[in-house]
C-alpha cells in the first residue's frame, strides 16, 4: 500500500435514512418494519427500516413481495422535500468540522479532516463527535468509517451498521481486504462477484494474485480499478466544489421484472429519487436518459432532450414513461433500470421553464 498516512478521510452514512425519519416523526412506527414508497398492491420499495431488512426486505423490491415476506410491514409514502430539509441540516453540521465535504446523496458524504476546524488530530474522535452532534440535533443515527482514502472509509462505514463507527488503519488495510469476501467489496456488484467466483476469485487474497493486465482483459477498464482497490490504493480527493455533469440512479432487481406495470412502478421510485437529487444540487436538466438491461445482459439507453429545463417529478416522469414504451414496451424480462438527468444549468434563477399545466378532460 502506498503511504497516504497523512490523509484522514471520514465517510458518514445515515442509517436507513428515509425510514428512520418516518420512525422518528411517527412514534407508532418505532421498532416496527417500515417501508418507504409503494403500496401493498403495487409499487417498489424506496427504503426499508432495519426491522424490515431482517425479513429480507430491501430497496428496489416490488412492494407485493415485501408484503409476502413481512405481512405486518408498514408502508409509508415518501416525503422527499422533508428528507431534503433534514439532509441540509446534517450537511451544515458536517461543514462545522471541515470545508472539504463531498455530499454523495441526501444521506452520505465524504469529509477530509486532515486539517479541520476543530484543530483535533484524531479523525476517529471527530467522526464520533459528528455522529453525536447529528443525533443531538436530529435524533437520527449515523454510521461512520475512518481511513486514509475514500474507498477504505466507505468500506469502514459499512462494518458496524447501524449506529456504528469503524476505523481501518493503514497498517491493517491490506490484510483486511485480503480476507474480505469478494461480494463485500464496495463497487463489486452481484453479477461481477459471480463472474469472479467462476474465475476462482472468492476473496481479496484471490483477487490480489491477478495482474492488472489480466483483470483488464476480463473486466475492461474497471479491471484496473479492482487491481488498485485490493491493494488499498485510492488517490481520489474529496471534492466539495466538483461540478456534476449528470445525476442518476439505477437498481438491479433480484427478481427480473416482466410486466410493464412493475417496470413503471420501479421507474417512478427511481425518478422521485433522481428529482430529489436534482433539487438538492439546486439545478435543472434538459436531458432525460433511461437505461435498461435485459435478462440476457443486453443493455440499451434511450434519451430525450427538452427545449426547456425541468426539475419536477410531474415533468420528468412522463418522459421516462415515454422512453420505456418507445418504440415498444420491453419484450423480455428486465434485470436493471436506471434514470439519469444531464445537460444542467446551475443558474436556476434565470432558467427558462416549461410550466406544467393541469388539463382536465
Amino acid at each position: 500500500m502506498r503511504d497516504h498516512s497523512l490523509r484522514k478521510i471520514i465517510h458518514v452514512d445515515m442509517d436507513a435514512f428515509y425510514a428512520s425519519v418516518e420512525q422518528r416523526d411517527n412514534p407508532a412506527l418505532r421498532g416496527k418494519p417500515v417501508v418507504v414508497g409503494g403500496a401493498r398492491e403495487r409499487g417498489v420499495v424506496a427504503a426499508a427500516s432495519y426491522e424490515a431488512r431482517t425479513y429480507g426486505v430491501h430497496s428496489a423490491m416490488p412492494s407485493m413481495r415485501a408484503y409476502r415476506l413481512c405481512p405486518e410491514i408498514n408502508f409509508v409514502p415518501p416525503r422527499f422535500d422533508h428528507y431534503h430539509q433534514i439532509s441540509q441540516h446534517i450537511r451544515c453540521i458536517l461543514f462545522q468540522y471541515t470545508d472539504l465535504v463531498e455530499p454523495l446523496s441526501l444521506d452520505e458524504a465524504y469529509l477530509d479532516v486532515t486539517t479541520n476546524k476543530k484543530n483535533h488530530p484524531s479523525a476517529t474522535h471527530l467522526a464520533q463527535a459528528i455522529r453525536a452532534q447529528i443525533w443531538e440535533e436530529t435524533q437520527l443515527t449515523a454510521s461512520a468509517g475512518v481511513s486514509v482514502n475514500k474507498f477504505l472509509a466507505k468500506m469502514a462505514s459499512s462494518l458496524n451498521k447501524p449506529n456504528g463507527l469503524s476505523l481501518i488503519s493503514p497498517q491493517e488495510a491490506e490484510a483486511f481486504l485480503e480476507q474480505l469476501p469478494i461480494e463485500r467489496f464496495h463497487g463489486i456488484g452481484a453479477q461481477t462477484a459471480q463472474k469472479m467466483k467462476h474465475l476462482g476469485i472468492h476473496n481479496g487474497a484471490d483477487l490480489k494474485t491477478w495482474s492488472e493486465l489480466a483483470l483488464s482483459k476480463q473486466f475492461g477498464k474497471v479491471g484496473r480499478h479492482f487491481f488498485r482497490i485490493v491493494r488499498a490504493i485510492d488517490e481520489r480527493q474529496v471534492e466539495p466544489d466538483r461540478e456534476r455533469k449528470s445525476v442518476g440512479i439505477e437498481t438491479t432487481f433480484r427478481h427480473d421484472l416482466s410486466h410493464e406495470t412493475e417496470m413503471l412502478a420501479a421507474l417512478r421510485t427511481l425518478t422521485e429519487k433522481v428529482c430529489e437529487r436534482l433539487r438538492y444540487l439546486q439545478t435543472a436538466a434538459m436531458t432525460v436518459t433511461l437505461k435498461i438491461k435485459y435478462l440476457d445482459f443486453v443493455q440499451v439507453t434511450r434519451s430525450k432532450t427538452s427545449p426547456y429545463y425541468q426539475r419536477e417529478m410531474v415533468e420528468i416522469f412522463p418522459v421516462v414513461e415515454h422512453l420505456l414504451g418507445y418504440p415498444t414496451w420491453p419484450s423480455r424480462p428486465v434485470r436493471l433500470l436506471g434514470v439519469s438527468l444531464s445537460n444542467f444549468d446551475h443558474d436556476t434563477n434565470s432558467l427558462p421553464y416549461q410550466l406544467p399545466l393541469p388539463f382536465s378532460n
